[in-house]
């Protein structure tokens, strides 16, 4: 079983909601973008990625010193290891599996820490007793993938306060939080935290998962500067660099998107209750569900592609994921799914 979604490489797939886009699908200004950009494959890339940094600069309203970007957030994540190097990491479970991989990269001794069922896979205060002084990483997605939960923002800023004192650094992966609301987001606190290495993707925003691009915020100069020297030159390709300066002008879409997603996520929700299946509340783009009906298998010979949530430590067969689609998609899902 693939530790991530998206796999129509080996099976016929009309429908994907094993990976969590956008519903809207690609701006047309970032097609442009990326159709322009053909352009200049002739030539590298700026190494410096100088227009990109002063676009996401100002849309951040961040300095440009003080962000890195990768070939997604995931060369981010490896980066972060290898940068770090952390003797001991803790790693909320289930989550995104790249943590674990970028972790285990660099021999660090992971405790996993369990997200319980009963609290509906929310972070609770028993986390604090794991964040002891010998951890040096912690690990946070907040909205969480696969369970879509936000965290509450007084509870980050006392897990980062925490953790300044314990002198662990904190890596939170905001990748789904334009789907969740902005305000959600600590990136206007992030210069209170020398602690704190935020991560966006504009991959999921923006339903560019082929492009692969991925920015990290931090205002630790030091740390910023050990990161750097782990990531490698010409990261960017042309059309990352592109498309990222694209995707910084489409605010109307995102507010679009919000709305939207908003709006099919409940119809999901309500459908998938209807159906008989136990569902998990979710504030991202995609939803968390139990069944003990083999969907996986069944939905795939009908062309329909869902994500089997067994691979995630943490939980167990018969949890499923589905990204949040268009209406048309969504029926078609409910309807296949009516039928077991």
């Amino acid at each position: 079983m693939s530790n991530h979604g998206g796999d129509v490489y080996r099976n016929r797939v009309d429908i994907d909601f094993s990976v969590n886009v956008n519903p809207l699908g690609i701006p047309e200004a970032v097609c442009a973008a990326l159709h322009g950009a053909v352009e200049t494959c002739g030539q590298y890339p700026d190494r410096e990625a100088g227009e990109l940094r002063r676009a996401v600069s100002d849309y951040f309203s961040v300095p440009k010193g003080n962000l890195l970007f990768g070939n997604g957030a995931s060369e981010l994540f490896m980066a972060l290891a290898h940068g770090i190097r952390p003797g001991k990491t803790v790693v909320p479970v289930p989550s995104f599996y790249g943590y674990e991989y970028a972790a285990q990269a660099v021999g660090s001794k992971i405790l996993f820490y369990e997200l319980k069922q009963e609290n509906s896979f929310c972070v609770t205060g028993d986390l604090y007793s794991v964040l002891t002084e010998d951890v040096d990483l912690l690990f946070l997605a907040n909205p969480n993938n696969p369970t879509g939960r936000c965290m509450d923002r007084e509870m980050v800023f006392d897990i980062l306060r925490h953790c300044r004192e314990k002198g662990i650094y904190v890596v939170l992966d905001e990748s789904f939080i334009t789907f969740c609301g902005i305000q959600r987001s600590m990136l206007s606190a992030a210069e209170e935290f020398d602690n704190l290495i935020l991560i966006r993707s504009f991959t999921k925003s923006f339903s560019i998962p082929g492009v692969r691009l991925g920015c990290l915020v931090c205002y630790n100069p030091l740390l910023l500067k050990r990161v750097a020297k782990q990531l490698p030159e010409w990261n960017l390709s042309c059309f990352a660099q592109a498309a990222g300066c694209a995707c910084v002008k489409q605010a109307a879409f995102l507010e679009k998107t919000m709305t939207y997603t908003k709006r099919e996520r409940y119809f999901l929700t309500e459908g998938l209750r209807k159906a008989g299946f136990q569902v998990f509340s979710s504030d991202a783009n995609f939803i968390l569900f139990y069944s003990e009906e083999p969907l996986y298998e069944r939905l795939l010979k009908k062309g329909i592609l869902i994500r089997d949530c067994s691979s995630f430590r943490g939980l167990e067969r018969g949890f499923y994921r589905v990204a949040v689609k268009n209406r048309e998609e969504n029926e078609i899902l409910l309807k296949e799914l009516s039928f077991f």
